[in-house]
């Protein structure tokens, strides 16, 4: 199957802050556009909460609401062939499985791949430039996942790669490798 006719998927990435999601949806992009893949899009999660999920807050309801929302756009753009990388923390897993069930109801099983990008709370300790986790630990910032708030690990993710281990690199080979099978299997 040639990459330029690949059908369109929804590639999630869900992990904790700072594990390196928008990092790698950036490079994803780019490396897909390099393929001839050029109808694709990056939903970033911190972008997307400043624009389609503006007012919402942290609890619980309001993060599914905003996965739902992001979920959406997504189904809309896999129904008209777009690719979608999204980069968000997603941090309930039912949600998540709601998300794919949306996707998957217009593209067709394959057509989400869901990323765990996992790394541990001391790393993203370490590359938290905003200071975000020193604020949730110090109690200033109520509900942050991987502190005070859960963060539900995939149980059957497509792919898992490690950030404090692998090079952005080498996650972003593993995860092309990982939809261009599922998008071949369609």
């Amino acid at each position: 199957m040639a990459v330029e006719r690949m059908k369109a998927q929804t590639i999630w990435l869900t992990g904790l802050p700072c594990a390196g999601k928008t990092t790698l949806a950036n490079l994803l992009f780019r490396s897909l556009l390099e393929q001839g893949v050029t109808n694709v899009e990056v939903l970033d999660g911190d972008v997307v909460r400043t624009h389609l999920s503006k007012g919402l807050g942290f609890s619980r309801a309001d993060r599914d609401t905003n996965i739902r929302r992001i979920g959406w756009v997504c189904r809309v753009l896999t129904k008209h062939g777009v690719c979608s990388i999204v980069a968000a923390v997603s941090p309930f897993r039912a949600v998540r499985d709601d998300v794919r069930a949306m996707v998957e109801q217009v593209g067709g099983p394959g057509s989400f791949v869901e990323v765990w990008v996992r790394c541990g709370v001391e790393e993203c300790i370490r590359r938290d430039v905003k200071g975000m986790y020193a604020k949730a630990l110090r109690g200033e910032i109520e509900q942050f996942t991987g502190v005070s708030d859960p963060y539900e690990e995939p149980l059957k993710a497509d792919v898992v790669v490690n950030t404090g281990t692998e090079t952005p690199s080498e996650s972003v080979d593993r995860i092309l490798e990982v939809i261009h099978r599922a998008a071949s299997s369609r």
